[in-house]
């Protein structure tokens, strides 16, 4: 635990939330091993925290440990990415309600900022760079909510989803980028003109219309059971 306290004292990141994110950004695709003793050097600590960090991690879902095996990145069945779909079309539908109420606020700058890009990287078909908007369009609703509570259950789900790798997926259908952007204008417009229940109605439907992108990249005779 020691080694680490020195790792999070120097970047303010928690040694859990540098894992998950090492993890989340190194391309690892469901059911890849993930490499713990090079994972360990690359932190430059021993292979103890790093062990001690898979199981948090598979706690979240996010990793499956298989004994005297190793740890693989999990893949979440498709039940399950339809339940945790969701309980996100309920947390950021509330989120962008919760934002509209509170009229002009610097969140909204930002977030007429990240449409704008967003746009722009739709039309240049730039789906990496649209994945990196989407996260921070997502968590500027949430900053702008200004509700904690649910700032913790929504980072407690997003663990779950690896939402990037999913975002990029989903995102790489025929016209699927276009209209995620448009999405998004259409829940700004909302939040902007003060119209709450249009807000987290039109998140709703974009979380929904992001669920239904995302399952169709997945194998038909995939299994929905638990």
């Amino acid at each position: 635990m020691q080694e680490n306290s020195r790792i999070a004292g120097k970047t303010g990141e928690s040694f859990l939330d540098q894992v998950r994110a090492r993890i989340l950004s190194d391309g690892y695709a469901p059911g890849d091993m993930i490499p713990e003793t090079a994972l360990a050097e690359s932190f430059g600590v021993s292979r103890t925290p790093i062990r001690e960090v898979f199981k948090q991690l598979q706690l979240e879902g996010l990793v499956e440990i298989r004994p005297r095996v190793g740890t693989f990145v999990r893949q979440p069945t498709r039940r399950e990415i339809i339940e945790l779909f969701q309980l996100k079309e309920s947390l950021e539908g509330l989120a962008a309600g919760l934002m509209a109420r509170r009229g002009d606020i610097p969140e909204l700058g930002d977030l007429a900022t990240n449409v704008e890009d967003s746009i722009s990287a739709a039309k240049l078909g730039d789906t990496e760079g649209y994945a990196v908007l989407v996260h921070e369009f997502h968590w500027t609703l949430m900053r702008g909510a200004d509700n904690d509570k649910l700032s913790e259950a929504y980072e407690r789900l997003m663990h779950q989803l690896a939402y990037h790798r999913i975002v990029v997926q989903a995102v790489s259908r025929p016209g699927r980028l276009v209209r995620s952007a448009q999405e998004h204008e259409a829940v700004f417009t909302a939040i902007r003109e003060k119209d709450w229940f249009g807000a987290e109605a039109a998140m709703r439907e974009h979380v929904n219309a992001s669920s239904r992108a995302a399952l169709s990249t997945r194998p038909a005779t995939e299994s929905s059971e638990k």
